[in-house]
């Protein structure tokens, strides 16, 4: 079977990409079969080497076992994210369980288990260099929190707890997909202005057009792809049709039904108890904070004390300056959670004279990706090279060979950037393959790194134009990849983005600095008619707005943070019973205002309920915006956002390390001293700058 099957068979496209023409549905049960007896079958002959253990027959091998199931699962996540279909999905539900089985039985294998202990109990004298003692050390804790210690009946009950964890993660991802891909608004009317198009401008016409058109309707719809939600919820004239997709949006998984998500979380809710009390830990966010940069609960209530009354503060002075427009426009309704947007949409064109439709026409995606590549360029000396020879898994994906500043390879990015059907919600990094230099076959592995987002696609033959967030949002991704593509480690266990969950979101959030800076802007931010450059009026209005409306993202950040700690947090072994009551009631108990709402909703927060990485963990893109804020200070101190000294300790240091080093000690590293939250607050417009001027709202 390896011999005819495509997932199986050694891949002889360039670089070893997978041959995605010729991967289907029913390929990979089997590819998983025989790739998990192969992978047992390695560490069975680790585990019964009859030589004594050391580090390179123990923790290197096991390092390197398992490469064909990585690839094979690595393939097949991506396609059930990126472009998934109904045998997909059954393929996906079926698998759930086997494959975490199949983990379960690998780190709870008590014979191999015993020889990495062993290992681990006597590391100082093993002589060991930093990194393999890094990677001795990480592999010995996933065994632990893995369930290594656990034998016998608890063990086995372990081991039943997290696949049916497997399975009911899948269901929460597949009915969110189920409900955002089933619901669409169609809108009557055929001009701008008219109907329910009024105060649509183009840019969300075309959109909506394109969504319909790709529906097989006429005229134009609604989906509930951010890229549409948000700019018609920011510009729509039709409270409404605004109240109506609002509605839609945050009620996802929501719905009784098949779709419904209410009892799959709380079932997540028990198991993930239960798991924590087979660890010895009162409840789940002791478990998953105890392997993190903010190591407890009380650290990250910390966070969410300097932030939370602050945001509290600006968010009330935001909703004074829309009040007051609202007035001045004879507007007598309460502000509600759809109205915000569309309001403080208003207040931003008449504070900063900044409208979309004016900015909008600078920010062509594919200028945006070429300003992104441009600050790797202009940091890393990176180059990008454009290669349709390689094969994708879909006609939206992009392929680039990825060299350095000698002409030598690091890697290839593949980049899908449009919403479709069969395609999740937001934006994501992934990756096919990690680079290493502990290959089974000896050598080096470069790494395969994909970015995906979510932009609404214009009509065919007009370019598609990014709103300045959506332009943050790919800079964000995209220093994901540039995470995966600059490793420099020698094993796989600690390559690219596989950190701390708290410190993995600093090099992307670090990289959305870059999209400010006016010399970027000046170079790419071009009139996509016109070619001209922004004018530099515009870009001081962009700079100046860049706090405004500050305190309404902080809140709902905020609060979907604290809203998981406190799911996460609860020590009884039963869930709440109504999930939405609950929720309601901790947003109330911290003053939540009215009228804000908040990112994510727990019958929909995929983060915490499609899988567990960013369970207890929604905190850690706050934990690591601090770091961010503070490690862009050094450019700023440096009056040079591309100082070739710090770019040289940042790709070091932060890009390239990996989990080789301690995040703590890697930021310390590349920044010369432990990070602060001030420069956070700042930016954020959250506290009085250095001239004591309060930040705009």
């Amino acid at each position: 079977m390896p011999e005819t099957h495509p997932l199986l068979r050694p891949w002889t496209a360039p670089f070893g990409l997978p041959p995605f023409a010729d991967i289907r549905p029913e390929h990979f049960e089997p590819a998983f079969t025989a790739a998990m007896q192969e992978h047992r079958a390695e560490l069975n002959r680790i585990a019964a080497s009859p030589d004594a253990p050391d580090f390179e027959n123990t923790v290197a091998a096991f390092d390197r076992s398992g490469r064909r199931l990585a690839r094979v699962l690595a393939v097949f996540q991506n396609l059930c994210a990126s472009a998934t279909t109904p045998e997909l999905q059954a393929v996906q539900r079926r698998m759930a369980a086997p494959l975490a089985a199949h983990e379960s039985a690998v780190y709870m294998d008590a014979a191999l288990f015993s020889r990495i202990d062993a290992l681990h109990a006597r590391r100082e004298g093993l002589g060991l260099d930093a990194q393999a003692l890094r990677l001795l050390e990480r592999v010995h804790l996933d065994f632990v929190r893995a369930g290594a210690r656990l034998q016998g009946e608890v063990g086995r009950r372990y081991a039943q707890v997290m696949a049916e964890l497997a399975e009911l993660t899948t269901r929460f991802a597949q009915n969110v997909l189920r409900d955002e891909s089933d619901w669409r608004l169609e809108l009557q009317g055929d001009r701008e202005g008219e109907g329910d198009l009024a105060g649509l401008p183009g840019f969300v016409l075309a959109a909506a057009r394109q969504a319909a058109a790709e529906r097989g309707l006429p005229g134009h719809v609604v989906t509930l792809a951010r890229g549409l939600v948000v700019p018609f919820l920011t510009f729509s004239t039709r409270r409404e049709l605004r109240e109506q997709v609002w509605r839609a949006w945050t009620s996802r998984g929501e719905h009784p039904g098949e779709s419904d998500n209410r009892e799959v979380a709380r079932s997540i809710l028990r198991l993930r108890q239960e798991q924590a009390s087979l660890h010895g830990q009162g409840c789940f966010a002791d478990h998953a904070l105890a392997d993190t940069m903010a190591g407890s609960r009380a650290a990250v209530q910390a966070l969410f004390d300097e932030v939370w009354p602050r945001a509290l503060q600006a968010v009330e002075r935001e909703r004074r300056a829309l009040q007051a427009m609202m007035a001045e426009a004879g507007v007598r309704e309460t502000i509600e959670p759809w109205d915000w947007r569309f309001w403080a949409e208003r207040v931003r064109q008449a504070r900063y004279a900044v409208d979309d439709a004016e900015v909008k026409p600078y920010f062509a995606l594919e200028a945006m990706v070429q300003a992104a590549f441009d600050c790797a360029v202009r940091l890393f000396g990176l180059r990008f090279l454009p290669r349709q020879d390689l094969p994708v898994y879909h006609p939206d994906v992009k392929a680039y060979e990825v060299q350095d500043a000698a002409g030598a390879t690091l890697g290839v990015f593949l980049q899908d950037n449009f919403a479709r059907p069969g395609k999740r919600s937001g934006a994501w990094m992934s990756s096919l393959r990690w680079q290493n230099r502990n290959a089974p076959a000896g050598g080096a592995e470069l790494p395969i790194i994909l970015n995906n987002n979510n932009f609404a696609r214009a009509t065919p033959g007009e370019p598609v134009l990014l709103a300045m967030d959506e332009a943050r949002t790919l800079f964000h991704e995209f220093g994901h990849g540039l995470h995966g593509l600059l490793s420099d480690v020698r094993y796989e266990r600690l390559s690219g983005t596989q950190v701390l969950r708290d410190f993995v979101e600093l090099p992307l959030q670090l990289f959305e600095h870059w999209l400010s800076q006016p010399e970027v802007l000046q170079r790419h931010a071009r009139h996509v008619h016109t070619g001209e450059p922004i004018p530099d009026a515009l870009v001081q209005r962009l700079l100046a707005a860049r706090r405004f409306n500050q305190g309404f993202e902080t809140v709902r950040y905020t609060a979907s943070a604290i809203v998981d700690m406190a799911a996460h947090s609860r020590s009884e072994r039963e869930p709440p019973t109504d999930l939405c009551a609950f929720e309601s009631e901790v947003l109330a108990a911290h003053g939540l205002p009215p009228g804000v709402g908040i990112n994510h909703r727990l019958v929909h927060f995929q983060h915490l309920f499609s899988g567990s990485g960013y369970a207890a963990g929604y905190y850690v893109y706050l934990w690591a915006e601090v770091l961010d804020a503070d490690g862009f200070d050094a450019f700023e101190e440096a009056d040079n956002p591309f100082d070739p000294a710090l770019a040289a300790r940042l790709r070091r240091h932060i890009y390239g390390s990996g989990d080789s080093v301690d995040p703590k000690a890697a930021y310390a590293a590349f920044r010369g001293r432990a990070a602060t939250v001030t420069p956070l607050l700042k930016k954020r417009g959250l506290i009085e700058d250095d001239e004591g001027r309060k930040q705009p709202a």
